[in-house]
């Protein structure tokens, strides 16, 4: 009887990586959530429009900490050598649906990608895809550091969901899928944060306020995300729904294939040069 898929992991992460990891998580929050952080009125708040700017060149800086803490734990050739595979990929298929209604199939990959290879490798895999995606589409600005976390955030919370050999054929596809609409509207809402503080007075009923209180801003800030993005975030959703149960299957096929074929896990030996 076959045992079925065994999760593989293409980067172990060790006490170093968790702690890179923490760390870049805990600036993050900070980075997306200082509007409901920082106290109103404070320094923090009245600087509204420069902290975007602060905490896009903290996450820069911490991302790529985190990438190499990663690489020194056992990102190994072929583990780089699917990781650019699966980056460029990703940021070939973001433009597809620029510009129309959150058709963005990258993310049905990321998921698929994060499943099988694990959170450490999702991490670092959806970072670099939305770097190169952001290089291809001239999309370089403070929100791209943002994009970064946030995708990393994604792809790497797939590799935390139940193993394969819990959850097997329509089950996982459902719980990937499950996984893949929620997690579509959360990087939308999460993006919306980095964005939002931007808008000074243009709108007045939903823009930040940093001399209002925590639940006056929650309330404005559910507006903006109601009136800016729900209709891209449902989109989003529904078409990594839709990837996931009509090519999921052969797309997890392939990649745990792949997996197997590279044994990133089999130790690697060299053998003594000949006399």
């Amino acid at each position: 009887m076959s045992a079925g898929p065994r999760r593989v992991r293409a980067v172990r992460l060790g006490p170093r990586s968790l702690a890179a990891l923490v760390l870049v998580g805990a600036v993050g929050v900070a980075g997306f959530g200082w509007p409901f952080l920082a106290p109103p009125g404070s320094q923090l708040s009245a600087h509204a429009q420069d902290a975007p700017w602060l905490f896009a060149g903290l996450l820069v800086l911490l991302v790529a900490v985190v990438a190499a803490t990663i690489s020194e734990s056992g990102l190994g050739p072929k583990a780089v050598a699917m990781l650019g595979v699966l980056a460029a990929t990703g940021a070939a298929l973001r433009p597809i649906g620029a510009g129309t209604a959150g058709i963005e199939p990258m993310f049905f990959l990321m998921v698929l990608s994060g499943r099988v290879l694990g959170p450490g490798f999702g991490f670092v895999l959806g970072s670099v895809t939305m770097f190169a995606s952001a290089l291809l589409t001239g999309g370089v600005g403070p929100w791209m550091p943002f994009q970064m976390l946030a995708m990393g955030w994604f792809t790497m919370g797939a590799g935390l969901l139940p193993g394969p050999d819990r959850l097997r054929g329509r089950w996982e596809l459902a719980l990937l899928a499950l996984y893949g609409f929620l997690a579509a509207f959360a990087y939308g809402t999460i993006m919306n944060l980095a964005g939002w503080p931007f808008m000074g007075a243009l709108a007045s009923s939903i823009a930040f306020d940093p001399h209002a209180a925590v639940p006056a801003n929650l309330a404005r800030f559910a507006a903006y995300c109601v009136a800016t993005s729900l209709g891209w975030d449902l989109g989003r959703a529904v078409v990594t729904v839709v990837l996931t149960a009509v090519l999921g299957p052969a797309v997890l096929k392939a990649l745990r294939r792949a997996t197997r074929r590279a044994a990133f896990e089999a130790p690697v030996a060299f053998d003594a040069p000949a006399r």
